[in-house]
């Protein structure tokens, strides 16, 4: 098996941080973000990055999706589950659903190729005042076989279709027998071919259109996709 290949935005590559007020329903969530995400990205650590392993640092940004998904676990009737409640969020850039999730007293483990994202996200958590957290390194092409997790969340995963292959094998991975997984998606068309790869893989998919406010009164629409693993 190849080894995973995790990745660390240099800090100098970060220039300047701002801090966002995110609305969710009755939440208010403060997020630290990079100030400006396209900068990041002209950096020539991102040049390299991507030359050695088509590595691009897209966790600086907050997403339409991550809001998304923020919003089905804030909405999500958690008490319905086996307890306590033990969620990993996939990719998890600044953190924003599993925030939503710790506010909803989940217990939440961050995780992200990116070692630099998973500090973002674990600042954030602790800028919202929430201390009781994980964060795990996870590269989907290698994911981990020692955890299994009842729940699994994840935004805006599948942006490119050579990330399906790799994300079915992580949820083969940590999705526990009988689990639920939830990914939200903005309509990309890789999001298709998930959804067949699942089906293939002999998961059951069940999409459901969601939608999310963003600064400055805009809505984007997407699909929270609602992935149930066979018990066994």
């Amino acid at each position: 098996m190849s080894q995973p290949r995790y990745h660390a935005t240099p800090p100098e590559a970060v220039t300047e941080i701002v801090r966002e007020s995110v609305f969710v329903d009755d939440y208010t969530f403060h997020i630290d973000r990079p100030a400006d995400s396209d900068k990041l990205l002209g950096h020539p650590w991102v040049r390299s990055a991507y030359a050695a392993d088509e590595y691009v640092p897209y966790w600086a940004q907050l997403w339409p999706s991550a809001r998304m998904l923020a919003k089905v676990v804030v909405r999500e009737k958690w008490e319905a589950y086996p307890q306590p409640v033990r969620v990993l969020e996939v990719g998890c850039g600044l953190g924003l659903a599993g925030l939503a999730g710790l506010a909803r007293g989940l217990r939440v483990t961050f995780s992200d190729v990116d070692e630099t994202a998973l500090k973002f996200a674990a600042d954030n958590a602790r800028l919202n005042g929430f201390e009781d957290f994980r964060t795990v390194p996870i590269d989907f092409r290698c994911p981990p076989d020692d955890a299994k997790y009842p729940v699994v969340i994840g935004s805006d995963l599948m942006y490119e279709e050579r990330l399906v292959d790799p994300l079915v094998g992580l949820l083969r991975a940590v999705l526990a027998p009988g689990g639920v997984c939830l990914i939200t998606d903005p309509d990309r068309t890789p999001a298709r071919v998930f959804r067949w790869k699942l089906a293939e893989a002999g998961y059951d998919v069940t999409p459901e259109l969601v939608r999310a406010g963003e600064p400055g009164g805009g809505r984007t629409k997407g699909t929270l996709y609602r992935i149930r693993a066979t018990a066994s």
